[in-house]
């Protein structure tokens, strides 16, 4: 009986995660971005100067599939290419003006779905979540 349970466990698990992924989706919905989009202005916003291998590495996706989400994102003016100064034959990928105001916008409205999602839980049973998810993640 104890497997029902743990297969129970796992349904329950990829339930929450589909939902997740769906309210993210819907949350992007305003600003016309993927969540690779998303994700990818995320990256480089926060380390200022990034090479399409690191940005594929950090999205865990092939770096032709990087090189697409980078090229939708120069298209809409979020990033920009500069030439890497260590590498004359790579290209760095910046966040434009208008990228960091959008991921912003962006970390705010995530962070009020996930505000109005997770408050479905009282305080102790966020944190049990929370350390419970920490150790199936590590």
């Amino acid at each position: 009986m104890a497997e029902d349970r743990t297969g129970e466990l796992g349904d329950l698990l990829m339930r929450v995660a589909r939902t997740q992924r769906r309210r993210w989706r819907d949350a992007l919905a305003p600003w016309d971005l993927s969540p690779h989009q998303a994700r990818a202005l995320r990256v480089v916003c926060e380390r200022e100067g990034v090479r399409l291998s690191d940005l594929a590495e950090a999205l865990h996706i092939a770096p032709r599939s990087a090189t697409e989400v980078a090229d939708g994102l120069q298209e809409r003016g979020l990033v920009e290419r500069s030439p890497d100064p260590a590498d004359r034959r790579a290209v760095l990928l910046r966040p434009t003006d208008e990228g960091r105001r959008l991921r912003g916008e962006i970390g705010r409205a995530r962070a009020a779905d996930s505000a109005e999602l997770f408050a479905r839980l009282g305080p102790e049973d966020r944190a049990a979540l929370a350390r419970i998810l920490r150790t199936l993640a590590d």
